[in-house]
């Protein structure tokens, strides 16, 4: 229809993009078309006829993809919530377990059980979190005649108690860090042990998980206030409020050890994963193998965690966490006995597929002998991001709301082999991001022959990822995937808190990237204006020769400085081509997508050259533009940026085509650079022109003519709000404690509410000192974000 010139009925084209995501999820496990390696493509007789997932989201498709391929039926659970859920979709069956809350739902033991019995699983796999390591939970199934697909209470309770568990990694002979190995029940207990450690400590949960209910402190205020946080963190995570002390090591890298054991004594480890890029002791982009560790510091990693996995008589998949520090000494820090999240980046260079590994354990079956024979090759190197729905320039609150678009990148998008990218995803547009679960809504995952190369194909399919309805993480991941520091591969777990001090403020945008969102915005103008005055051709991208020459004066305004000026740029399109008369220009038709080519000049304009613009004779605008290129070409050098293969219509999210760039001055012209990938979002449209992002930098890009650019410097500037007389929640939440009171004379930094969003526990402080004059929250309100919780009196009745 569209190709016929005639328009898209209603949301035909949301609705086959959905329709389309959900048939590729269907793949197996390694995104690719054929089996994992080692695994077999399917069971000759099913070793469970159905398996119930109990869990949520993208794990639950993920689990879904394996077990359909070794011929299991599968059943999902979901709550109220969720009955619209992709989760609810993918699987061969869905029962409902309860209302919104956890507790009542996911958490909910006899639902989940009844299920089982309801629909005849023989199985339950926990996918991570939620019941995953639950002891009980697997004794009640045990009792049912229910295969846990995971280990057994014995490891599941000794590893599940961090306290327990070092003593017991210490008796296996695993290297621990120091600390106080007891629970800790009073503020003076907790400052007089971390005294005797030597701070700085790590406050933990000792049925902790998941970067919950820790606290790093320095001093002994720290200490107490990281105390009462982890121990309320832990209540309302895991329903144990246990916490010990131990050392906080400087500079620590986090690396971890995935192995498989199977009930005949045979323990597979695998190569390491390195997750040091935390937040919060979340992780945030996880890779494997590490640039840190050599094959003799592997080796003995190994070798502990495979002792520490015999000593608990471990069976199924789990992880052993290690600190690790500059010297490659390495410290037990936990044992995960689940399956983890970043799974993928393991199957990715080992070609095993883990979920399968674990069905096949779980109904009784050895490891192969080619697997647990000898070190398993490292083949290349993958990388996995975590995309949260969550505002990165609000200090990463979670963020709530439907997916009014969703468009997930490709191979073919991102020009990378089939085999190179895979995402694992429980969301399709239109789903909803729900206040009362983890805001996770996918992993991007990248491999690549070499590290550069996969954090480089990373980065391509960060940049053709689109989301939106609610914030999300995607422009600081895309940052921290270019971070030198994190290409050079000299990183730790305290790498965001060194480089990113003050928070995240936005994408600082490269020269040449800014130039090439220069010219993509004058070619959508044009495209814009084009099918404005002809209605008959909405859809080709062949440009009107009327265009060509036209000057546009491009404001690109934003950026991480808040006080960063707006920078003008001169542009116009002096030739257009075919994409095969592009691609011929540059010299690889294979990287070019089809569509129309466009030659822009780009000129900076500096500020001489605005002040003499705004002094022009406006009845003369022809005339003058054209002397006026002569004093920006004597003041500046000219960029021609050639864009080939452009793809790209009024309603389409993604420009896509290739890049190249000649740098031209009044004496010479530079060669041409190498072409590139073009890949720039289109989020909305401007009064005068585009939101655009490229590489993550959001920008606003105003194209004018020269009489709309005199003009603009009269324009007045939009007020701002001022939030300095209120504390708001910046976070839909729950408010669990207000420690002022009006008429209370309060400090700048003092303590003043705390919501919890998302099982967190968030500390509101006072902006400023002064007189509480209206305390609008009660403890236990559910809050929308930018709730007023306090406000402050009038500075006259202070």
């Amino acid at each position: 229809l569209a190709r016929q010139g005639k328009p898209l009925p209603g949301n035909m084209l949301a609705r086959a993009t959905s329709t389309v995501q959900r048939v590729l999820r269907w793949q197996p496990a390694l995104g690719a078309a054929k089996a994992p390696r080692f695994a077999s493509t399917a069971a000759s007789s099913p070793l469970f006829d159905k398996i119930l997932i109990a869990n949520r989201g993208e794990i639950v498709g993920r689990v879904v993809r394996t077990a359909r391929r070794m011929g299991i039926e599968t059943v999902a659970v979901y709550s109220e919530a969720d009955a619209h859920a992709l989760h609810v979709r993918m699987a061969d069956e869905a029962v409902c377990v309860g209302p919104a809350p956890s507790a009542q739902s996911y958490l909910n033991m006899d639902r989940i059980i009844q299920a089982c019995k309801d629909t005849g699983a023989q199985a339950v796999h926990p996918g991570y979190g939620f019941l995953s390591e639950n002891h009980i939970f697997q004794e009640r199934l045990q009792a049912e005649g229910i295969k846990f697909i995971g280990p057994g209470t014995r490891a599941i309770t000794a590893m599940g108690d961090k306290i327990e568990s070092k003593k017991l990694a210490a008796e296996a002979g695993v290297h621990t860090v120091p600390g106080h190995l007891g629970v800790v029940h009073s503020d003076d207990e907790v400052k007089r042990i971390a005294n005797e450690i030597g701070y700085p400590v790590m406050i933990k949960a000792s049925a902790g998980g998941g970067g919950k209910g820790m606290r790093i402190a320095w001093n002994d205020e720290e200490a107490v206030e990281g105390f009462k946080l982890s121990t309320e963190e832990a209540r309302s995570s895991f329903g144990d409020d246990r916490i010990f002390i131990e050392k906080f090591i400087v500079e620590p890298r986090h690396i971890e050890i995935q192995l498989v054991a199977d009930a005949h004594g045979n323990v597979l480890t695998l190569p390491e994963r390195e997750c040091s890029i935390q937040r919060r002791n979340q992780k945030v982009i996880e890779e494997s193998p590490s640039v840190l560790l050599t094959p003799e510091t592997r080796a003995a990693m190994q070798a502990q965690a495979a002792a520490l996995a015999r000593a608990v008589d471990y069976q199924s998949a789990g992880t052993v966490e290690f600190l690790c520090d500059r010297e490659q000494n390495f410290f037990f820090l936990e044992m995960n006995t689940r399956l983890q999240v970043e799974h993928p980046v393991t199957e990715y260079v080992t070609g095993l597929d883990l979920v399968e590994l674990m069905i096949r354990v779980a109904a009784g079956e050895a490891l192969p002998e080619d697997l647990i024979r000898e070190p398993l090759p490292i083949l290349g190197h993958a990388v996995e991001a975590r995309v949260y729905a969550e505002d990165p320039f609000r200090g990463f609150l979670p963020s709530t709301g439907r997916l009014e678009q969703y468009i997930e990148p490709t191979a073919a998008v991102c020009g990378m082999p089939d085999d190179a990218l895979r995402l694992d995803a429980g969301v399709v547009a239109g789903s909803e991001i729900s206040m009362f679960y983890d805001p996770m809504i996918a992993k991007l995952v990248t491999h690549a022959d070499d590290r550069p190369e996969a954090l480089r194909r990373l980065r391509t399919a960060l940049d053709a990822y689109v989301i939106r309805g609610v914030g999300h993480n995607i422009p600081f991941l895309r940052d921290l995937a270019a971070h030198p520091r994190h290409e050079s591969g000299k990183i730790s777990t305290a790498f965001i808190a060194e480089e990113y001090p003050s928070g995240f403020h936005g994408v600082a945008l490269p020269e040449r990237s800014e130039r090439e969102m220069v010219a993509t915005a004058v070619v959508m103008n044009a495209l814009d204006t084009a099918r404005d005055s002809d209605p008959s051709d909405r859809v080709a991208n062949a440009p009107r020769p009327a265009f060509i020459g036209d000057v546009q004066y491009v404001t690109v305004r934003g950026g991480p400085d808040a006080d960063e000026q707006d920078v003008v740029y001169r542009a116009y399109i002096v030739d257009a081509a075919t994409g095969e008369d592009i691609a011929a220009s540059i010299g690889d038709e294979e990287d070019v997508p089809e569509g129309a080519g466009y030659s822009v000049v780009v000129q900076r304009l500096p500020q001489a050259t605005l002040d003499a613009l705004n002094a022009l004779d406006e009845t003369d605008d022809r005339d003058e533009a054209m002397k006026l290129a002569d004093v920006v070409a004597s003041a500046d050098a000219t960029h021609v940026v050639k864009l080939g293969g452009v793809s790209w219509g009024p309603s389409t999210p993604l420009f896509l085509g290739s890049s190249s760039e000649m740098r031209v001055t009044q004496s010479e012209a530079a060669d041409e650079t190498e072409p590139r990938r073009a890949i720039v979002q289109h989020l909305d449209h401007a009064a005068e022109g585009y939101v655009l992002s490229s590489e993550g930098a959001e920008r606003q890009v105003l194209v004018r003519s020269m009489r709309q650019q005199q003009l603009a410097r009269w324009m007045l500037p939009k007020p701002e709000i001022d939030f300095s007389k209120v504390i708001v929640s910046p976070m839909p939440g729950k408010l669990v404690d207000v420690s002022v009171e009006e008429g209370e004379m309060v400090q700048q930094g003092q303590a003043v509410a705390v919501v919890e969003a998302m099982k967190m526990q968030n500390v509101l402080r006072a902006p400023k000192a002064g007189r509480i004059g209206r305390v609008a929250g009660v403890p236990g309100d559910t809050l929308v974000v930018d709730q007023v919780i306090v406000e402050f009196a009038d500075e006259e009745d202070k």
